[in-house]
């Protein structure tokens, strides 16, 4: 009863009186036996379905989301969504089963065709950023004929590759530098990672050596105790192998300075992969987190490089 309750406090309705074909709500829904929240924006409901995927795994968009969405909703229905452990989701309840990845596709494929059902449309968009690009680029691979198009943005299709070519990289860049307690830190990372410190030492020399900012050894090593075996489950899929055909539109969106899902993957697999149609987007000045740097680039294309085409 009290969690009943508590999800009804949370369901948090706001439809525009000045135009009530709007839609915004925030509300949790029963998906894969657990509730899962989701916000719903846009300006009019009627518009295409766009589910994004967040990143992490683990790492909620909700709080910032508006700020790489907020010219999408003119054109779609955004979706947002917690995933299972994640954010509010996490909240209302913990998973009653273990993480893997066939879990979070589960849930995620239960997701599409709730919005499907609910929305009356037989397919719709779907986005995914890292881990989110990753679980959407299963999604695409198996269930095609559930999306009008995947967007891809950063994905991981060959993580512990992609770990190793940025580790080689910020060795050498160390020793270019003579930065010895980079080295040294470096030399105790395996690929995959093996706990919490490894990991911390590899993205957060990954981001020192870039100029950029890394959360504290504490956060990671807490991350790591609930997230690294699905990670590392995760990395250890090589697209290449697991999905050479996509049979749905796909698009990708890569940083050129992206060495945490490495550029130089992303680039091959796209040559490589068979699809019905695909598109390479390249940004020259970014790097992994493309939806934090570039977001008006970013929805510029979606709305003027693939939304007009699938209307076509």
């Amino acid at each position: 009863m009290m969690r009943f309750i508590i999800i009804l406090l949370l369901t948090t309705p706001l439809l525009s009186s000045q135009n009530p074909s709007a839609i915004k709500i925030s509300q949790a829904v029963e998906i894969g036996g657990i509730q899962q929240w989701i916000s719903i924006k846009g300006t009019n409901r009627s518009n295409p379905v766009l589910l994004f995927l967040h990143g992490g795994p683990g790492n909620s968009a909700m709080g910032y989301a508006d700020s790489f969405t907020n010219e999408l909703q003119e054109h779609f229905v955004v979706v947002q969504w917690d995933q299972r452990e994640s954010g509010t989701t996490e909240k209302l309840n913990v998973s009653d089963e273990p993480l893997s990845v066939a879990l979070m596709e589960d849930d995620a494929i239960e997701m599409i065709s709730y919005l499907r059902s609910r929305f009356s449309q037989d397919k719709i968009f779907l986005m995914g950023h890292s881990w989110g690009g990753f679980l959407g680029l299963r999604v695409a691979a198996r269930h095609p004929e559930l999306l009008k198009a995947y967007l891809a943005i950063s994905p991981m299709v060959n993580q512990l590759e992609s770990e190793r070519l940025s580790l080689a990289w910020m060795i050498d860049k160390a020793k270019n530098q003579s930065n010895e307690q980079a080295l040294m830190e470096l030399a105790l990372v395996n690929i995959p990672f093996q706990n919490g410190d490894q990991l911390y030492y590899h993205r957060s020399w990954l981001a020192k050596l870039m100029g950029n900012k890394f959360p504290s050894q504490d956060f990671v090593e807490t991350w790591a105790k609930k997230w690294l075996p699905l990670f590392n489950e995760a990395s250890a899929v090589n697209f290449f192998e697991f999905a050479p055909v996509i049979k749905c539109p796909i698009y990708f969106f890569v940083g050129k300075l992206d060495y945490q899902t490495h550029f130089k993957l992303t680039e091959a697999y796209y040559t490589a992969l068979e699809a019905k149609e695909k598109r390479l987007f390249l940004f020259e000045n970014t790097g992994h987190n493309l939806t934090a740097k570039e977001p008006e680039k970013l929805q510029q294309i979606i709305v003027s490089e693939i939304l007009t085409k699938s209307n076509n």
